[in-house]
């Protein structure tokens, strides 16, 4: 917005030529969202507490955690509309607009969060413990993939081309089969997202790691000299989702802010659905979305767990895990909360850094 009314005025002042500059705006929409998100973080928790909206740990099979979780139920959630506002309202401050990838990006983040309320409301305020049916989420999901999918499948054939990490001149074409492709981007980064956000600070402080690296990825898949340099593929327009990355960093500061151990508000599906699919629906944009099987290890490894863990258990009548997602499986080894989410961030930052070098290492 603030790009649209004051870049025109350059014309008669001079200083307002710095609107043009994506890297200016990135940064401003950073402080903005945290800003945003440290001023109306205690209303919104005030308010949450206020609907009781509170966290539930009572489910099958986590009866071995109880005792290390049961502050948690005090805690209020849907926490995400905290993020979802500081992360929206910053990028349309600072963003252009007119903007195709961004506004895409927006329409992600406020189909798959609205999923997510009414997920979090069918279980917190009608008191329907199951929410939303799994076959209902991911129908939600995979409608928002074919349609974007498609724009971009009818857009142009390069879409069709999927870049692989660390060689420069080789592309898996995929053809029509491209829109199952980011369906299934969008939904099992949505997914695993939500599956890993069960500690304290956890989903969220990983999502502030791969925010960071993709608005580098954003920023140099953008610019026409840095993509030729690198020997990436260029998408012009791409650039100005580094506004939008940096802003989810923002938001993400801010709601960690509240969310650190010992936690005042956990976001709920409202918040880990959208993250997730923001970071999967960026990766699609940029091109670079095998990478964020890297980036985004972390999530990978919660929803493996899972999934290893549930056709183990349906095949063999065995567990590979102590409980899954693999964070649990810690907790049981011994390893404290706060131990936990720590040493995940150090591996989301470690993964980071070599996503990045994969610019160079190809």
């Amino acid at each position: 917005m603030l790009y649209h009314l004051l870049y025109p005025l350059r014309a008669y002042f001079f200083g307002f030529n710095v609107f043009r500059y994506i890297t200016f705006r990135a940064a401003m929409a950073s402080v903005t969202a945290f800003t945003v998100s440290l001023l109306i973080g205690p209303l919104v928790i005030r308010f949450l507490a206020n609907l009781n909206l509170k966290q539930t740990i009572e489910r099958e099979g986590f009866s071995k955690l109880y005792k290390e979780h049961a502050g948690k139920e005090n805690v209020p959630t849907m926490g995400g509309v905290l993020i979802l506002g500081a992360l929206l309202s910053s990028t349309l401050l600072w963003a252009d607009l007119t903007n195709r990838y961004v506004l895409l990006t927006l329409l992600t983040v406020v189909w798959l969060g609205l999923i997510g309320f009414i997920d979090d409301y069918l279980k917190l305020l009608k008191k329907n413990s199951k929410g939303l049916t799994a076959f209902s989420k991911m129908a939600g999901q995979i409608l928002l993939g074919i349609g974007i999918g498609t724009f971009l499948y009818l857009d142009s054939p390069l879409w069709q081309e999927i870049a692989i990490p660390f060689l420069k001149d080789w592309f898996l074409v995929l053809g029509p089969f491209y829109i199952i492709f980011v369906c299934i981007v969008i939904s099992g980064a949505s997914n695993a997202v939500n599956l890993t956000d069960g500690l304290d600070g956890l989903a969220v402080g990983c999502t502030l790691m791969i925010a960071l690296t993709y608005s580098l990825f954003s920023y140099v898949t953008g610019n026409a000299i840095f993509s030729q340099y690198l020997q990436i593929p260029f998408v012009p327009g791409a650039g100005e989702l580094t506004v939008f990355c940096a802003a989810l960093f923002g938001a993400g500061m801010g709601f960690l802010w509240f969310n650190s151990h010992p936690a005042s508000v956990f976001m709920g599906d409202m918040g880990s659905l959208s993250l997730g699919g923001a970071l999967g629906v960026v990766a699609i944009f940029t091109r670079k979305e095998l990478l964020l099987l890297i980036v985004g290890g972390i999530f990978v490894l919660e929803a493996v767990s899972v999934i290893l863990q549930v056709g183990s258990y349906k095949l063999r009548k065995k567990r590979i895990f102590m409980m899954a997602p693999i964070h649990h499986h810690f907790q049981l080894k011994g390893l404290s909360e706060s131990k936990v989410v720590i040493r995940f961030w150090i591996v989301s930052i470690l993964l980071g850094l070599l996503g990045l070098a994969t610019l160079k290492l190809q």
